[in-house]
């Protein structure tokens, strides 16, 4: 196998939680270096498969000299019986047992309770190992830390029976309302005992994983014995308020090499009742872990040591269901969404389509570019790295606020032409055709290879400059006629090259294209804007602006410096019929739609929003905006 189908197989393998999965990756590595075919790999054939996963590790950019000792040592212990071949079970077994290597390859196995999450970390100052009590050193990635306790080894240590992880749930009824501690050895250097007020020395403390509180370790059984899970308590949902834990059993455990993964699956639970605090709102938490360059990994470990893990969900791994699943029966509870406009998106739609017994209000974390919606629920544009407590804070003191949104159909003329698939039913920002759509159609195709939430503004740019260059929606009101509410909008006036429905007035990253309330109070005399229509307050219309391309350019309305647009009207419903392919979006989701027939109707839905009491937008009303036409130069 070559170093490019060894990154294939890793690339694949850094957002796998499957141990099915994994399993068939070691087990496929072994037959394909089997090379007599005779079951057993001897020394020759082990050392290759070492020389190639160095080697793909090193095309990878990954740090070899740190996974070159973690193989070797497998590599040694692997040979359990030391006959100086290996079977396909030690070769299995031994890989899915290495900690240290399955955190590097950034693989992950199902944990049961108790069972630590490891991450491999470098420290920026001296810290301890809690196994061996030695000072990890080094200048790479010194050791592993646990993402939901910080109970921190030696790589070596990891298979040492380390003290257990803080358990996530209770095992019976009769624990459930009982408040507990739960203390974890912690390297407290210089932190004062919240019993006795003196400091603790190196290892000689423990702290809560739920109110955070220190103490010493003789000091533990001296103070107050309950936990009142600190300034966190209403979003936390405490182990003693879950319980009836359920075993996840793997279906067949009749072939001897699945009953490895059936041992190591056995015990996984999944909590299936919760009885929360009374007078809390414990908080639901989805992250995208894709988003922002990444940056949704971060933020989801971290919340994982500020909330019960239980509480936090990769959308990665089955979308919202298994959350919304997990607190289906709650009634009193809250849900953070930390991703882009589309991750907020998805999981609005995933709530449309539950049958809950209500429907939680949804706060937003932005990650990433555009977060036109998290901009006007006024939680900014983007996270930036601050204290995630803080944020925490702010959503317990938030207000809940109504969020319009607006469900669209889209009919082709012709239902056997083929199309792209239109990506939502749903408009929560806006819907739009023609150039905006043409840019953010060729930048879809790149986001995949772009990580840094600059670099996408970049190309945003460089596709926007093409694309004002090359003017290819330049005759647009020639390909497409507007209704709304049953009247028919006059283009004929204009030189459009796009069409923007706007249910918020962000677009493309905070642009304004709407206009603020300012220019609604300018007199009659005011130029061009004159013989635009009057603005209302209607809670149940839409409005329609032309986008002013004579003396702004496309480009700044991309990277968020300028905002160009020209009203056309506000309505409860619009009616757009189309005679060409062209390129259509909604909230930054594009595609290419043959000839078609698109209709708006009112879809309303909760939202949570800071309680600001100033702000140039005070949440999303009842109205949504249609804004129409890129004007040609």
């Amino acid at each position: 196998m070559c170093a490019q189908c060894f990154k294939e197989v890793f690339n694949k393998q850094i957002y796998i939680v499957n141990p099915t999965e994994w399993f068939y990756l070691f087990t496929v590595t072994f037959k394909l270096y089997d090379k007599d075919m005779n079951g057993l790999l001897d020394s020759s054939e082990v050392d290759r498969i070492i020389t190639q996963m160095m080697r793909a590790a090193n095309y990878l950019g990954w740090d070899v000299t740190e996974i070159k000792p973690l193989l070797k040592d497998m590599m040694k212990a692997i040979d359990v019986d030391n006959s100086g071949t290996v079977t396909l079970e030690e070769w299995v077994k031994g890989g899915m047992n290495n900690i240290p290597l399955l955190v590097l390859l950034g693989l992950k196995m199902t944990e049961k309770d108790g069972q630590h999450i490891w991450q491999m970390k470098h420290f920026n100052k001296p810290t301890y190992c809690g196994v061996c009590e030695s000072m990890l050193l080094g200048l790479g990635k010194q050791g592993l830390c646990c993402t939901c306790c910080k109970y921190t080894v030696h790589n070596q240590c990891a298979n040492k029976n380390p003290e257990p992880c803080a358990r996530t749930f209770v095992k019976s009824k009769e624990e459930i309302g009982i408040p507990v501690h739960d203390w974890i050895r912690a390297d407290c250097k210089s932190n004062k005992c919240e019993v006795c007020h003196k400091k603790i020395k190196t290892l000689g403390g423990r702290h809560c994983v739920w109110c955070h509180e220190i103490r010493h370790d003789d000091c533990v059984v001296i103070g107050i014995k309950m936990c009142d899970c600190g300034p966190l308590r209403d979003h936390i949902l405490p182990p003693w308020a879950i319980h009836d834990v359920s075993k996840v059993k793997i279906e067949n455990k009749t072939h001897k090499l699945t009953k490895l993964i059936a041992t190591i699956l056995d015990n996984v639970s999944n909590a299936n009742d919760i009885v929360p605090i009374k007078g809390t709102h414990p908080l639901l938490v989805f992250v995208n872990p894709k988003s922002g360059g990444k940056q949704g990994e971060n933020v989801m470990r971290k919340f994982q040591y500020l909330l019960n893990p239980r509480q936090v969900y990769n959308l990665s791994n089955g979308g919202p269901a298994p959350g919304l699943q997990f607190f289906h029966n709650l009634w009193d509870y809250r849900i953070l969404v930390c991703g882009g406009d589309g991750t907020v998106g998805w999981l609005l739609d995933a709530l449309d389509k539950t049958n809950l017994p209500v429907h939680a209000p949804v706060a937003v974390l932005p990650l990433g570019t555009g977060n036109d919606l998290a901009r006007c629920l006024r939680w900014g544009g983007g996270y930036e790295g601050g204290d995630l407590r803080e944020i925490l804070k702010v959503i317990e003191g938030s207000e809940v606020i109504r969020m319009d949104r607006w469900s669209i159909k889209v009919v082709p003329d012709d239902p056997e032409e083929v199309g792209d698939p239109v990506p939502y039913q749903i408009i929560n920002n806006y819907f739009s055709i023609g150039v905006d759509a043409s840019i953010a159609h060729r930048f879809h195709s790149m986001r995949e290879k772009i990580l840094r939430d600059l670099t996408n503004k970049l190309w945003y740019f460089e596709f926007a400059t093409t694309e004002t260059i090359s003017a290819s929606c330049k005759k647009l009101k020639e390909c497409l006629t507007i209704d709304c509410g049953g009247k028919h909008l006059d283009l004929s006036a204009t030189t459009l090259e796009g069409i923007a429905i706007l249910n918020i007035p962000s677009m493309h990253g905070g642009s304004n294209l709407w206009g603020e309330s300012k220019k609604l109070e300018a007199g009659p005399n005011q130029g061009p804007e004159q013989a635009l229509p009057e603005v209302t307050m209607d809670p149940e219309l839409l409005k329609a602006v032309t986008q002013d391309m004579s003396d702004k350019r496309l480009e700044v309305i991309y990277t968020g410096l300028k905002s160009a647009g020209h009203r056309l009207a506000q309505t409860s419903q619009i009616t757009i019929r189309t005679i060409k392919p062209l390129p259509m979006q909604i909230d930054g989701e594009p595609w290419m739609q043959p000839p078609c027939t698109v209709r708006t109707s009112v879809h309303c839905s909760p939202g949570l929003g800071p309680d600001y009491k100033k702000g140039s937008f005070q949440g999303v009303s009842c109205e949504t905006e249609i804004k129409s036409g890129l004007k040609g130069r």
